[in-house]
């Protein structure tokens, strides 16, 4: 649906029109109750209803700012960029269809990413957009994506998470009533006012980015809800690998077992995992998943805001206790020690930062029972050394 041949350069507006977008918005199209019917839910990472913040918005009091989300923290993620990259009209198109079922005075591009940046400001000067548009660039990392480090920025502070309530549907840039929306989730809405007979099948289907290891590269894919990711896995030559990482890094590690699971939110949530911004990544066969979920959560600490006590202290241990333990220098009993971690820590954070790092270590520890202790009786070359808190083996080129 958002097809192979912008790859190759960004859209201008004159293909964009030819394809019949930003087509005007009448009540009779009842696009609204389209998505709702559809329900097509955000894909940002915690898979929303997308109605149900549309009509938060616009039914809050005061006149509504609309942001669209490009930052795109995960490491492994890529979807995000090229949308803003290669199709620009189609993310603003969605912008525009939104602020004018919310009623919003002023539309925002929020990105990280300085090609990014260049081709939605290109698209602006094609086409001057109602309501008007600003673009905010802000630093690429793990939390400034979050919506109310969204909002923070915008406003002019820090791209650091603040307290929640208010939440920015009550009381976001400016103090006004804010939908913060992922690009993907705009450019969807655009499509299902373009392509009505189709919305069932635009609002199923995702955009997912496939990695492996290091030096691999990475493949952006957009597939149905329901796809099992061995088929994922086996398109880009990642079928023999041991383990999965979902989300990025929030939806998790699985091991055994994984070939079965599918695309979809609910049934990830209910094996403990979750989707995320469906980013998937496949280790090599011969990688460790304890050297996997060292780095994931090395990451994690180093990206924490330093805003919250228990996200410090809490993404520190979970990572240091795993480290040690890899190294097999941990002293007795971390597998205990963070087993309880992983199951307290989720929830208590500002952000979903706190609950990604115990859900990876959450889930080696359900899916890699004995791998843990296996470090401590005997040494593990994939383990060995220092390992990198950069997240360098799950950051991938956009395609």
């Amino acid at each position: 649906m958002f097809g192979a041949e912008p790859c190759h350069g960004v859209e201008d507006l004159a293909r964009y029109l030819a394809a019949g977008g930003y087509t005007p918005l009448t009540p009779r199209d009842r696009l609204p109750e389209r998505i709702a019917a559809v329900a097509l839910r955000g894909r940002g990472g915690a898979g929303f209803p997308t109605a149900v913040k549309l009509r938060a918005v616009r039914d809050a009091p005061g006149r509504p700012v609309v942001v669209a989300n490009g930052e795109e923290g995960e490491p492994g993620s890529v979807k995000d960029r090229w949308l803003l990259r290669h199709r620009p009209h189609l993310v603003l198109d969605g912008l525009r269809l939104t602020a004018a079922m919310t009623g919003a005075a002023r539309g925002v591009v929020y990105l990280a990413d300085a090609l990014a940046e260049q081709a939605v400001l290109r698209a602006l000067a094609e086409r001057p957009t109602d309501p008007p548009v600003d673009v905010v660039r802000t630093e690429h990392t793990y939390v400034a994506g979050e919506e109310t480090a969204v909002v923070r920025r915008i406003d002019g502070g820090p791209a650091l998470p603040m307290a929640k309530p208010p939440r920015p549907f009550e009381a976001g840039v400016g103090g006004a009533p804010t939908l913060v929306a992922n690009v993907e989730t705009l450019a969807r809405i655009a499509l299902i006012h373009a392509c009505p007979d189709a919305a069932a099948a635009v609002a199923g289907a995702h955009l997912v980015t496939l990695s492996g290891p290091a030096g691999s590269g990475a493949a952006l894919a957009e597939v149905p809800a329901g796809t099992h990711l061995k088929v994922l896995a086996d398109l880009t030559g990642h079928g023999r690998a041991p383990a999965v990482l979902l989300g990025g890094l929030f939806g998790g590690l699985y091991g055994t077992g994984w070939t079965d699971l599918r695309l979809d939110h609910d049934r990830l949530k209910a094996v403990g995992g979750a989707l995320g911004c469906a980013a998937l990544h496949f280790p090599h066969p011969e990688d460790c998943p304890v050297a996997v979920a060292v780095e994931a959560a090395a990451y994690l600490a180093a990206q924490s805001a330093r805003q919250c006590g228990v996200c410090v202290s809490g993404t520190g241990a979970l990572a240091r206790t795993l480290a040690a333990a890899a190294r097999g220098g941990a002293d007795h009993d971390p597998t205990g020690r963070l087993r309880r971690w992983s199951a307290q820590l989720p929830g208590r954070g500002a952000c979903g930062l706190l609950d990604a790092a115990a859900r990876v270590v959450a889930t080696l520890l359900a899916h890699f029972p004995d791998r843990i202790d296996a470090h401590r009786d005997a040494g593990c070359h994939a383990c060995h050394g220092e390992q990198p808190e950069d997240g360098r083996r799950f950051t991938v080129p956009v395609p």
